[in-house]
């Protein structure tokens, strides 16, 4: 009996930590494969859920209320506020598709259809899923965008050759979010759960990260730590583009996304390890 208590102690030390570094390979594409392929079927009515609730925040907002605003202040030019609205409402369309995949739809891939159990049974590994949902997450996002982004030019709202340099800073806030909202899909029990992330994470940061209106009007204390939120970062990146600029210190709010992403998705799987090692 000692023995074997013995044996138990010393398999269970001899585990490896949650904690160790990733141990990626290419086999994540196939796992990414599967993911395109099934949402091929559903392709038309996943845009169109994806891109209503952005429009008609920018129809609304950016038209009715930009009747009564006019123009916006930044950084000491005055630019329309649907130009405005615009510029970070597609940031945040970014977040909230990329937040959605890699919650609801990895969620239930993971937990109730159990399709990683089966993928485990393949040499695949549980770090290469968890990549492949991250990217697969940062894909869907950057469709939804693309789409969106295409509208917006047909209204005119901006025809800056620069947007083409946005387009790969959006995959990025993509894979930011996506990373982050993975930790919460390894911590849930079901979908419930999810209601935290989006109403005490994501709806603040949506009204504290300059996207209906500029920073300066928010307190000194809340604007310093809207500096650090990835949405901030991300708005500050894509703005500029807009208006036909480049970002100023576009290096700073580059490394933030960075930390969040590399930060995130460390976490996430290590989370994700630790369930299922129950």
């Amino acid at each position: 009996m000692q023995t074997r208590t013995l044996n138990m102690s010393s398999n269970i030390s001899a585990a490896p930590s949650v904690w160790r570094a990733p141990q990626l390979s290419l086999r994540f594409w196939p796992v990414f494969l599967r993911n395109l392929l099934v949402w091929r079927k559903l392709a038309i009515p996943s845009l169109v859920g994806n891109i209503a609730e952005p429009l008609m925040w920018l129809v609304a907002f950016g038209y009715g209320m930009g009747a009564l605003v006019g123009t916006v202040k930044v950084g000491g030019t005055q630019v329309p506020y649907i130009l405005f609205l615009a510029s970070g409402s597609i940031c945040m369309s970014a977040m909230q598709a990329a937040s959605f995949e890699a919650l609801y739809s990895a969620f239930s891939r993971m937990h109730v259809q159990k399709t990683w159990d089966g993928i485990m049974n393949a040499p695949v590994n549980l770090d290469d899923i968890v990549l492949a949902e991250m990217l697969w997450a940062a894909f869907k996002s950057l469709f939804t965008v693309t789409a969106i982004l295409g509208v917006m030019l047909a209204l005119g709202i901006s025809y800056s050759p620069k947007l083409l340099v946005a387009w790969p800073v959006l995959l990025g806030v993509g894979i930011t979010f996506s990373c982050i909202a993975l930790i919460f899909n390894a911590l849930a029990n079901g979908y419930d759960f999810f209601t935290y992330y989006f109403t005490l994470f994501l709806t603040p940061m949506m009204f504290l990260s300059g996207i209906f209106f500029p920073l300066d009007q928010l307190p000194a204390v809340v604007r310093a730590i809207s500096q650090w939120l990835p949405l901030t970062n991300a708005v500050e990146l894509v703005r500029p583009l807009f208006m036909d600029q480049w970002p100023a210190n576009p290096v700073q709010h580059m490394l933030v996304l960075v930390a969040y992403a590399v930060g995130g998705f460390w976490l996430a799987l290590a989370l994700t390890r630790k369930r299922f090692r129950k």
